[in-house]
């Protein structure tokens, strides 16, 4: 077994061990294919995001965990460190900063975070950024809002 599938087959333990430690995270493994798993995150409370639920597609390398996954939102949203189109995140963990003591959990926190406080002076998508760098946090905020509200907040039947 390479070193990446024992790494990916201890995460899954993990996870599945610690499903209800952390409920704002729900990690899980493809079936078929050990390095591609989801997940969904709780938008954080005291944020735009609040209520919203969000999905994200990883994709993990055959050097993981010397090189880090690649993680996208699958549900839009409206984030300066998001592409607006393909859900690429701009997270300087996914890129220089990696470590091989992240795990996929920690990555998903690292995003929630990121979520919470928005980088806008390193912005994927530069319009939402040039919002809050121009100070108008409200409109950032009414947008994003919408966003999720319309993308990611489960519906009532």
């Amino acid at each position: 077994m390479t070193a990446s599938r024992a790494r990916l087959f201890k995460e899954y333990k993990e996870v599945q061990r610690e499903k209800s430690a952390d409920p704002d995270i729900l990690l899980l493994c493809d079936d078929s294919n050990i390095f591609k798993w989801t997940a969904l995150i709780k938008g954080p409370s005291e944020t735009p995001f609040e209520g919203g639920v969000f999905e994200l597609a990883f994709s993990i390398p055959e050097q993981y965990p010397l090189l880090p996954p690649q993680v996208r939102f699958l549900t839009k949203i409206f984030h300066p460190n998001v592409h607006f189109k393909t859900g690429e995140i701009c997270l300087d963990i996914l890129k220089s900063a990696w470590s091989p003591a992240w795990t996929l959990q920690s990555v998903c926190r690292a995003i929630i975070a990121l979520m919470a406080h928005p980088e806008a002076d390193s912005p994927v998508n530069c319009d939402f950024g040039n919002l809050l760098r121009s100070g108008d946090i409200r409109g950032y905020q009414s947008v994003a809002r919408i966003y999720t509200r319309l993308a990611a907040v489960p519906k009532k039947d």
